[in-house]
C-alpha cells in the first residue's frame, strides 16, 4: 500500500529517538484539532508532521493519502469518520495530536478524546468564519474547559476576510480574540504573515519548482518596507497589549510601571508569557492565520502550540490528590485489530504503565493484564518500554476496558485512593459513593436518532454479524444495537444516515459480510399527559416456592427539567419505613425497563416521574418476579396517563447563494421547518431553521438539486417536540400499515 511506504519513510533513527527520549511533564503537549466540516483539519495535521520530519511527502485530502485518514471510507469521501492519533516532535517538545471529524454524526469522537487533551486548536476558514459544527465543538471544549488556540486557514481562499472571520469569532463564539498575526495579503495575494508580538514579517519563497512551505525569510518589519502594513501592526501590538493588560494583572503592573512611557520596549518573551497566562486561564483566544494547503503558517502555528498551550502538570485534576503516585488512567477509544484484537487508547494522568502489567478497572470490577504498549501514529504504531504520566498510547492486552473506564494499578490502589477520598471528605469507612469519585468523568453519549433492521444474507451469518456489530459497538458508543422482541430482527440505531451508511460498508468490507438494511426509520419518543395511578397484583409459585407481589405506582409529567429517558422514582413515606434497601434495585429495575419501550409504539419514554405509593411482598418472592410486577404496573399507569409522541427537531444551517435562497426557504416551508434568522456571509446567505426530522429524509439530494450543487447544509439534534393529534394518528396508522 502507498500508505504503508510513506509511513516508513520516516528514518529507523527518529522513530528510536522517538520512543526513547522521554520529556518531562513541561515538554508535553496533548492537543486535539477540532473544526467544522471542510476547514482543513487534516490538511493542517499533514502539514505538521511534514514540517515536524515525520513525513517526507505531503499528502492531500482530495487524493486520498494523507496520513490521519487512513479509512477506505474517508479516503473515497475525503472526509475525517474517526479521530486518529499521531505523537511527534517539534523542536524541544512531544506532541500527542488527535485529528477530529467535523461532521456532527461523528461528534462522539470529538467528545471523547477531548475528554483527555489538555488544549485544543479550533480551525476556522476564513471565508466562512463560524460555522455551525463550529459551535458545537466549541461548546464540547467549554464543558471541559480547554484552553485554546484559534487558526484562520485559506487565507489564499477566494472571499477570505480575516477581519470578518475574526468578528465572528468574537460575536458567535463570545469570547475575546487576541490578534497574535496578521496576514499579509488576502485570498489570492496572501504571501506571508506579520508576526504582532515580534514585529517580524515572514513571508513563504518558494525555491524552483518546489513550494513546500519549508523555505520562508523572517525578518523585522521596518517602515520603509511597507508603511501601511508597519502602521498596522504597530496599532495591532499596541491594541494586544492593552486586551492582555486587562485580564492579567501582573503584566498590567509591569507596563504601569517600568514601560508606561513606550508600550515598543516591552520584550516579547514578557508578553508571550502573559499571553499564555490569559489562555490557560481561558480569558481570551490567541488568534493565528495561514493556508496550510498552500503550505503557509504553520510552522508558526507549531511554536505556538509549544508557547500557549498546556502542559499536562497545568491542568488542575482533583482526583490525583488521592492516588499520589499511584496510577491513573482512562480508557477513551478502542480500535480491533485484525492481528492483536481490541487496542484501547488510554491517557495516564499518574503513575506509570509497562507491557505485561496488570490493571485494575474500577467500572468493570475486574483485573485484565496488558501485553504491551504502542505510540500511535495514525494506523501505525511503534512499541514503546512504558508510558510516564501525561501521555496517550494504546495498549494491547485489555479485552474489558471500553470508552470511559477508569484504570489503576490494583484493586488495593483503588481502596486507598476511596479511602483517602473519604478522609478528605470526613468519612472514615469507605461508601460506595467514595468509590464511585474515582472514577473519572466518562464520555457522555448522545442517543441515537435513526434506526433500521440489519440482516445477514443467511441465518448461517447470524453469529458473524453479531460479533461484527459487538466489536463496531464497543469501537463506537453511538452506535446502538438492540433486538426487536416481537420480530426479533436486529436493530441498527445511530446518530444520521452517514453515520449507519459508514457502518454498513465497514462491515462489509471489514468484517466480508453482505448486509441487507431495512428503511431507515425516526427514533421518536414518549412521554405522558396527565398524572395517573395503577395496582398490580402477581400470585406465582414455581416448585414449593410461592411469589407474591402488590403494587401500587403513580407517574407524572415532569416539570421544569426536560428531555431525559432517566425517570425520577420516589417513594412514599410508608413505604420507605417497610421497605428493605436490597429491593430498592429490583423495583427500579422494573420501572427503568417499562421506560425502555413506550407502550404506544414501543419508543423510550421521557420526562416522567415516579412515586411508589405501596409495595407488599412475599418473604420468598424473587427480586425478577417483583421487577416484572413493577414493570407491568408502570405499563399499567402510562397507558393510564395518555400517551404523546414527541419527534426529534433538528437545527438546520444552510449556506446558499442569493440566487436560490427563495427556492430552498420555499422547500422549507413545505417541510414544516421554522426560520429563525437569515445572516450574511460574505456573498452567501446562511438560514438558521428549526425542522422536524422526519421531513429531512434524503434531504441532501433535493438541496442538491434546488441549487445546482451550490449550497451545502448542518444538521444537529435540538430537541424533542410534540406531535399534533393529526401527525399522531398519522404516524400511529403507518406503523400499523394502515397507510
Amino acid at each position: 500500500m502507498y500508505f504503508s511506504i510513506r509511513m516508513y519513510a520516516v528514518s529507523n533513527k527518529q522513530q528510536k529517538k522517538n520512543v526513547t527520549h522521554l520529556l518531562c511533564y513541561s515538554q508535553i503537549r496533548n492537543i486535539g484539532i477540532m473544526a467544522h466540516i471542510d476547514a482543513g483539519k487534516t490538511t493542517t495535521t499533514e502539514r505538521m508532521l511534514y514540517y515536524s520530519g515525520y513525513i517526507r511527502t505531503l499528502g492531500d485530502v482530495d487524493d486520498g493519502d494523507t496520513v490521519t485518514d487512513f479509512m477506505v471510507q474517508e479516503r473515497e469521501r475525503g472526509i475525517t469518520i474517526q479521530s486518529a492519533a499521531v505523537t511527534f516532535d517539534w523542536k524541544d517538545y512531544r506532541i500527542n495530536l488527535i485529528d477530529t471529524p467535523g461532521h456532527v454524526d461523528f461528534t462522539v469522537e470529538v467528545e471523547r478524546c477531548l475528554r483527555v487533551l489538555d488544549g485544543a486548536v479550533a480551525v476556522f476558514d476564513a471565508s466562512a468564519g463560524v460555522e455551525a459544527q463550529t459551535l458545537t465543538v466549541w461548546r464540547q471544549a467549554d464543558k471541559h474547559q480547554i484552553p485554546r488556540i484559534c487558526f484562520l486557514n485559506k487565507m489564499d481562499k477566494n472571499r477570505a476576510s480575516f477581519t470578518y472571520a475574526v468578528e465572528s469569532i468574537k460575536q458567535k463564539l463570545k469570547t475575546k480574540p487576541l490578534l497574535l498575526q496578521l496576514p499579509i495579503g488576502e485570498a489570492k495575494t496572501f504571501r506571508g504573515l506579520a508576526d504582532v508580538v515580534t514585529k517580524e514579517q515572514i513571508i513563504w519563497k518558494p525555491t524552483s519548482d518546489l513550494d513546500d512551505g519549508k523555505n520562508f525569510e523572517q525578518k523585522l518589519l521596518l517602515e520603509a518596507d511597507d508603511p501601511n502594513l508597519f502602521q498596522e501592526v504597530q496599532d495591532a501590538r499596541n491594541t494586544l497589549i492593552e486586551q492582555v493588560a486587562d485580564l492579567d494583572d501582573e503584566f498590567a503592573e509591569l507596563i504601569l510601571g517600568e514601560y508606561s512611557e513606550n508600550f515598543d520596549l516591552i520584550p516579547a518573551d514578557k508578553l508571550r508569557s502573559a499571553i499564555r497566562r490569559v489562555t490557560l486561564a481561558q480569558k481570551a483566544v490567541p488568534v493565528l492565520c495561514g493556508s496550510a494547503l498552500k503550505n503557509k503558517g504553520v510552522q508558526p502555528l507549531l511554536d505556538a502550540i509549544t508557547m500557549y498551550l498546556p502542559a499536562p502538570n497545568e491542568r488542575s485534576y482533583e482526583f490525583l490528590q488521592w492516588y499520589k503516585d499511584d496510577l491513573c488512567a482512562l480508557a477513551f477509544k478502542v480500535l480491533h485489530d485484525k492481528c492483536r484484537g481490541p487496542l484501547v487508547f488510554v491517557r495516564v494522568y499518574s503513575g506509570s504503565l509497562k507491557p505485561q502489567s496488570a490493571v485494575y478497572n474500577i467500572n468493570k470490577s475486574c483485573t485484565e493484564r496488558m501485553s504491551r504498549l504502542l505510540l500511535p501514529f495514525a494506523d501505525q504504531q511503534i512499541e514503546i518500554p512504558s508510558l510516564m504520566p501525561g501521555n496517550i498510547a494504546l495498549t494491547v492486552g485489555l479485552k474489558q476496558s471500553a470508552t470511559g473506564d477508569t484504570l489503576v494499578s490494583s484493586k488495593a490502589s483503588a481502596v486507598a485512593a476511596a479511602r483517602r477520598a473519604g478522609r478528605d471528605a470526613g468519612r472514615e469507612k469507605v461508601s460506595t459513593s467514595d468509590v464511585e469519585s474515582l472514577l473519572l468523568a466518562g464520555v457522555e453519549i448522545p442517543d441515537p436518532v435513526f434506526f433500521c433492521t440489519i440482516e445477514p444474507p443467511s441465518m448461517a451469518k447470524q453469529q458473524d454479524l453479531d460479533n461484527a456489530l459487538s466489536c463496531l459497538q464497543r469501537e463506537d458508543p453511538s452506535l446502538k444495537v438492540k433486538l426487536d422482541p416481537d420480530t426479533g430482527q436486529t436493530i441498527l440505531c445511530g446518530m444520521g444516515e452517514l453515520h449507519i451508511e459508514i457502518i454498513h460498508d465497514r462491515i462489509k468490507r471489514e468484517y466480508g459480510i453482505e448486509t441487507y438494511l431495512g428503511p431507515l426509520q425516526i427514533a421518536y419518543r414518549e412521554t405522558i399527559l396527565n398524572a395517573a395511578q395503577a395496582t398490580d397484583i402477581l400470585d406465582k409459585t414455581v416448585g414449593d416456592k410461592r411469589h407474591f407481589v402488590t403494587a401500587e405506582l403513580e407517574v407524572r409529567p415532569r416539570l421544569g427539567e426536560r428531555a431525559t429517558t432517566k425517570p425520577i422514582i420516589e417513594y412514599a413515606a410508608s413505604v420507605i419505613e417497610v421497605l428493605p434497601k436490597e429491593l430498592q434495585g429490583a423495583i427500579e429495575n422494573g420501572i427503568m425497563n417499562s421506560c425502555i419501550q413506550g407502550p404506544l409504539l414501543g419508543f423510550p419514554v421521557q420526562d416522567i416521574d415516579v412515586t411508589v405509593q405501596s409495595l407488599t411482598v412475599h418473604p420468598d418472592t424473587s427480586h425478577t418476579m417483583i421487577s416484572a410486577c413493577v414493570s407491568r404496573c408502570m405499563q399499567k399507569a402510562l397507558k393510564k396517563a395518555g400517551i404523546q409522541i414527541l419527534e426529534p427537531l433538528m437545527n438546520l444551517e444552510i449556506t446558499v447563494s442569493e440566487d436560490h435562497l427563495s427556492a430552498a426557504l420555499a422547500d422549507l416551508a413545505q417541510r414544516r421547518g421554522s426560520i429563525q434568522e437569515i445572516q450574511s456571509r460574505q456573498d452567501n446567505r446562511v438560514v438558521v431553521a428549526a425542522v422536524p426530522l422526519a421531513e429531512m429524509m434524503g434531504y441532501s439530494t433535493v438541496l442538491r438539486s434546488l441549487t445546482s450543487g451550490s449550497a451545502t447544509f448542518t444538521l444537529e439534534l435540538a430537541s424533542y417536540q410534540a406531535l399534533n393529534s393529526q401527525e399522531q394518528n398519522a404516524l400511529l396508522q403507518r406503523r400499523m400499515g394502515l397507510v
